[in-house]
């Protein structure tokens, strides 16, 4: 299904009754919302707990409880406040980051934006430097939300080449063809006149933008694995498609949970000069890994919703956007006071002679 069809589709939804009431039936349910950037660091609780500096910069979003390590407890009482939207969502959120690589070899941090105005959420729209996130319910009632010490990770920030399409509709970029979100028609990973599995190789005249895909199967014990990944899987069928409920979850992970995405606009506009670009021709864009493909790209995630406040709004039917049941949301001004210190004392935004860390092993 087209975005705007969906869109349209949903255009009534605010007048409707099952729209953040208790609704009925199996309307799926899509939060979507914004969270703005609590941190750029270079630390990993997931991958390299207790390792100040960790091999490559990230961008963080959500709780303050975020920190070089997190205990396998509830970080919802760990925190204070969020950046995110929804005022009960203690999570954290977090992605490489990806940079500009000069003709001269110098790099730059790209700049990233806010989203495009969808469901009338001005919110999202001013979240420079965060992260737009999605919790899809495909089949309200019968998803089951994270539990408190839940974590993951997507992605492989070594790979460098693919041999198969499997993940081309889960981990992809978007080529915008214009300004204001040019081209943004097709639902995320779904359009391929302007979505790719690498980084795009032409200047993309409205930006990039990222959107990463999760599993949506659980093995219903283990709130975490060895690599953050063993735990979860996707259906016997092959990774869902956004906004579907997809085959069914393998016997070894036979719990259904929320198909949860990360969507980053990155602004590089200012970096389509050719002329700048590599002597090569190559594209110039590199994630903070080293990653000049893109196929690096991650996102690793740690569940911090209160109490049942995530499993409620799951099994709400028809919620769309940044209000669903009784989920409390703040504003974009309070959102932007939470902070968490820096703890690699590194610049991040001048001109680097080298990626912070890439002297490091992964």
């Amino acid at each position: 299904m087209f975005w705007t069809a969906l869109l349209a589709l949903f255009a009534g939804a605010e007048a409707l009754p099952q729209f953040g009431g208790g609704g009925g039936g199996n309307r799926v349910t899509m939060l979507r919302f914004g969270c703005a950037q609590v941190v750029i660091d270079r630390v990993d609780p997931l991958v390299n707990p207790g390792q100040i500096p960790s091999p490559h910069v990230h961008q963080i979003v959500g709780g303050n409880g975020f920190n070089v390590s997190m205990p396998h407890t509830d970080v919802s009482e760990l925190a204070s406040c969020t950046t995110c939207q929804f005022s009960e969502d203690f999570s954290n959120y977090w992605t490489a980051n990806l940079y500009f690589k000069a003709r001269n070899g110098t790099y730059k941090r790209v700049p990233q934006g806010g989203a495009a105005l969808q469901f009338n959420d001005q919110f999202s729209t001013q979240i420079n430097g965060g992260v737009l996130v999605y919790y899809v319910s495909a089949d309200p009632g019968k998803i089951t939300a994270f539990k408190p010490g839940f974590r993951m990770l997507v992605g492989d920030p070594n790979m460098r080449s693919r041999p198969n399409t499997k993940l081309k509709r889960q981990n992809c970029y978007r080529c915008y063809t214009g300004p204001n979100f040019g081209g943004d028609v097709g639902a995320p990973c779904q359009d391929d006149r302007v979505d790719s599995e690498a980084l795009p190789n032409k200047p993309c005249p409205g930006g990039i933008r990222s959107n990463i895909h999760f599993p949506t199967c659980w093995d219903g014990k283990n709130l975490d694995s060895p690599n953050h990944q063993d735990h979860v899987a996707y259906p016997t069928s092959g990774p869902a498609t956004f906004l579907s409920l997809g085959g069914s979850c393998p016997s070894t992970h036979p719990v259904r949970i929320p198909q949860l995405m990360y969507e980053v606009v990155w602004d590089t506009t200012k970096f389509n000069n050719k002329a700048e670009w590599p002597a090569d021709g190559s594209q110039p864009f590199v994630l903070s890994t080293g990653d000049s493909t893109g196929l690096g790209q991650h996102a690793d995630y740690v569940f911090g919703w209160k109490g049942d406040s995530l499993q409620k709004a799951m099994d709400t039917a028809g919620c769309m956007g940044a209000r669903c049941a009784s989920l409390k949301t703040q504003k974009i001004e309070d959102a932007r006071k939470c902070a968490v210190r820096k703890l690699a004392k590194e610049d991040y935004d001048g001109w680097l002679t080298k990626l912070p860390g890439m002297d490091m092993p992964m």
